[in-house]
């Protein structure tokens, strides 16, 4: 089964003398993207990777002559997990800079590593696209609603994963994703930063799993895992710059009733959270599907946003008597109040109208199984 990806017409994207930047977590399909559209390109490609070390040394230098000849009677240059050279944004800004008419996609795994070497040499020379597990949306083209519901129950244990969603089995995909946590998601972060290796990780990781939906203290997580607050803060940053987790902070314009100091963690895929805390029961028998439903509604419209080019900021709401909202929109100069229910049609009419107490001329909507598709789609 072939999965038809947003972004699947990267020349769209291309411009000349501009590099195309694709940021992502490992085995979401970056590079199965890439190699799609460059077996249909109208343009001279060189396909590279980040992992020969030929590549490395002449990218990662400044020398100018080198860097011409590298891309000699090319037109475009592709470089996969770019992230691996050594100041590849310089690299990058000479071909743009250096070469005419040139095209250029880079790929990365770890955006905190690639964005921080392309951001400042790539400024006003770079367009950057965001690629997460596979959308319902994207799925939306070979399946109907009907069908999509279908394989609602299977996407909220199992996530989006493209060679999870193929796996033929749920043992198969149990296999996959526990390969995923141990194999490649933590892989860039240990390699690329000071932490104290990937135990650490994982018992952190757990900890936001059973808080999937609440908000986390970083005191809290630090003292049950052994790390001060700052380092807490540093590897949730590091996690969710590099695609595993998703911080939704708290929304706030009335300081006296609104708590706004901690932020909620969700995983930007169902699938890793599971395998996180190992557990790929189904869900009529979890005891944690209101977390489940709310992880899963959250980053589907994550990704209705990144990739419809809806421009929002999103929020959770708060008060100090526990009134809350799940996730709120901020867009257009108006607000969107939504409740994630996973076994109730209504919004719980105590939070709605302490909200609409405060914001009266805001909307108000539940995102329940029976209705997601309007929101995600």
């Amino acid at each position: 089964m072939k999965i038809k990806r947003f972004y699947h017409d990267l020349g769209s994207f291309l411009t000349p003398n501009k590099a195309l930047v694709i940021y992502g977590s490992r085995r979401a399909g970056k590079t199965t993207l890439l190699k799609d559209y460059l077996a249909g390109t109208p343009f001279k490609y060189k396909l590279d990777s980040g992992d020969n070390l030929k590549t490395r040394h002449i990218l990662g230098s400044d020398d100018f002559d080198q860097i011409r000849e590298y891309a000699a009677g090319y037109e475009l240059i592709a470089i996969d997990e770019a992230q691996r050279i050594p100041r590849v944004g310089q690299g990058l800004k000479i071909l743009v800079d250096q070469i005419p008419g040139i095209r250029i996609i880079a790929t990365g795994s770890s955006s905190f590593e690639l964005s921080g070497q392309v951001g400042e040499p790539l400024t006003g020379r770079k367009t950057t696209l965001s690629l997460f597990p596979v959308a319902q949306l994207e799925l939306a083209s070979l399946y109907n609603r009907h069908e999509l519901k279908e394989g609602l129950a299977e996407q909220l244990v199992f996530g989006s994963y493209p060679e999870v969603i193929v796996a033929p089995t749920p043992a198969k995909k149990s296999l996959l994703l526990e390969e995923l946590i141990h194999s490649y998601l933590l892989k860039d972060i240990l390699e690329l930063e000071r932490v104290k290796g990937s135990k650490v990780l994982l018992d952190l990781l757990r900890l936001v799993a059973f808080q999937t939906g609440h908000e986390v203290s970083l005191s809290e997580l630090g003292s049950q895992v052994g790390l001060d607050t700052k380092t807490v803060a540093r590897y949730l940053d590091l996690l969710e710059k590099s695609f595993v987790l998703f911080n939704l902070r708290g929304f706030n314009r009335n300081l006296r009733k609104e708590v706004t100091k901690k932020s909620k963690y969700y995983f930007v895929d169902n699938g890793i959270r599971n395998a996180v805390i190992s557990n790929f029961n189904a869900v009529d028998i979890r005891n944690d599907m209101g977390s489940l439903w709310e992880n899963f509604i959250v980053i589907e419209r994550l990704k209705r946003r990144t990739y419809g080019q809806i421009y929002a900021n999103p929020y959770f709401w708060r008060t100090w008597d526990q009134k809350e909202i799940d996730l709120v929109e901020e867009r257009g100069g108006n607000l969107y109040a939504y409740e994630c229910k996973w076994g109730a049609k209504r919004m719980n009419s105590k939070n709605r109208q302490a909200w609409l107490e405060i914001y009266p001329d805001s909307e108000t909507h539940v995102v329940s199984p029976e209705n997601y598709l309007n929101f995600v789609l």
